[in-house]
């Protein structure tokens, strides 16, 4: 069994909102010092490093296009500290056979930049609070160098095992000073994917709430759709609804995409008129507390389905249904895969011509969700309980200038799933009579 600093897990400090005004509110301190020593339990001896995110300014020579300047947090770090304070330093010094400790750095608070940015959290009690660690654990940047090099012993003089993220390039997430280039990096990542893919309460949370932002935005878009209007209404509309219901940002790039357009996969530029007799495929995620929603429909501009499209949606339902029935503990993404292709080939007929429909379901069967919204985490895990993924077939007839896309989230239970994205229509009865409902004036 090992020991972990009492200090870091039994220091509770009061909630200090780490989210200054975000409607998520802070990431309780107890779970914090769970994810750090969970992290540290996996990496059994050894020093990790991660990085905060840096501030983008949207003043040349920094920014050659102001519109770049809303700073987001690392995920890895936000998921470990909870706090928002760019340009800071984690460090966990994971001890066999000692207590583990956890080191925090901040740079120092420069009032001249507040006046053009707002107060920004410096290495005191503040930030320690919100952290759920010690006051004495928090620590200027200045002063990286001098702790680490008074920490970072082993007995016999050898350097320890570095961790740190190589997902991007290695030299960003090392640090300055002597010591940091300890022989053979160890990749971090996988251990944080492990991590991350199973949610805790705050994460379920905050998916939760993330789905029904979400759905409330792809209702707004479903009652302003009609011949004349277009794409860029569509994805106004929900994104409206997303920042009215408290969303800090999409999850993605939203996708709009009407005839043709909805039969390119990343389609994002919303340019489009919509046109009688034509399929939108709407693909769009909030953000909530820095946890993504991933949702699509795809509806009638008029309304109504005609029987062409009515088939292709049903297959494409058909084939979701199934795998969406399957999701429970212990069943693996592949199995799924696997389900949904085989319903797909079963169920075609003669929908695609000579060859089965599965030729036009060109992109996996679904992925993770979470902080990204194609979240870490490996794909042959089997699931488990607080894992929450999407799941979304799709058949794409470019010559038809016909593509069909339903995505929903689920959360695995201990007994199954919970559809999160339920209340979104998902059948062509319920889309044709909400459709019409907004259309007349009903809700």
């Amino acid at each position: 069994m090992r020991r972990f600093l009492v200090g870091q897990l039994l220091f509770l400090p009061s909630l200090v909102l780490a989210q200054e005004g975000s409607p998520a509110g802070p990431v309780p301190p107890a779970l914090l010092q769970a994810r750090r020593a969970a992290l540290m339990e996996r990496m059994g001896e050894g020093v990790a490093i991660l990085r905060a995110a840096s501030e983008r300014s949207n003043d040349p020579p920094d920014s050659e296009y102001p519109q770049d300047s809303d700073f987001r947090q690392d995920n890895d770090f936000f998921y470990l500290t909870g706090l928002e304070a760019p340009d800071g330093l984690l460090v966990l010094l994971a001890h066999e056979n000692g207590p583990d400790e956890v080191r925090l750095f901040l740079p120092p608070r420069n009032a001249g930049r507040e006046r053009w940015l707002g107060p920004r959290l410096g290495p005191d009690a503040r930030a320690a609070e919100q952290a759920g660690l010690p006051a004495s654990a928090v620590r200027s940047v200045a002063d990286f160098d001098q702790v680490m090099d008074s920490l970072v012993t082993l007995p016999d003089g050898r350097p320890p095992r570095l961790f740190i993220k190589r997902s991007r390039s290695v030299a960003p997430n090392l640090p300055a000073g002597r010591w940091g280039s300890a022989s053979g990096p160890v990749d971090l990542n996988p251990h944080l994917g492990a991590l991350r893919l199973v949610k805790d309460s705050n994460e379920i949370a905050r998916l939760r709430r993330a789905v029904e932002i979400s759905l409330e935005g792809h209702l707004a878009a479903m009652r302003v759709a009609r011949p004349g209007a277009w794409e860029y209404e569509l994805e106004a509309a929900a994104e409206y609804e997303f920042r009215r219901l408290g969303a800090e940002r999409v999850g993605y790039p939203s996708i709009v995409g009407a005839g043709v357009n909805g039969t390119i996969l990343h389609y994002d530029e919303s340019r489009a008129r919509l046109e009688e007799g034509q399929l939108v495929v709407m693909d769009m995620g909030a953000e909530f507390g820095y946890y993504s929603a991933d949702i699509t429909r795809t509806i009638p501009v008029s309304g109504r389905f005609t029987e062409r499209q009515r088939a292709i949606y049903n297959l494409v339902l058909a084939v979701q249904q199934a795998a969406i029935e399957a999701v429970r503990p212990g069943v693996t993404m592949a199995q799924l895969n696997e389900i949904a292709r085989r319903t797909m080939r079963e169920r075609s007929g003669d929908l695609c011509g000579r060859q089965s429909c599965d030729a036009y379901f060109i992109h996996g069967l679904g992925h993770w969700i979470g902080m990204d919204v194609h979240d870490v985490g490996g794909y042959s895990r089997p699931l488990a309980p607080g894992v929450v993924l999407t799941i979304e077939p799709g058949i794409y007839l470019p010559e038809e200038k016909l593509g069909v896309r339903i995505e929903d989230d689920l959360l695995v239970t201990a007994d199954g799933h919970e559809l999160l994205s339920a209340r979104v229509p998902r059948t062509t009865s319920e889309i044709e009579r909400y459709m019409s409902q907004a259309r007349s004036g009903e809700r």
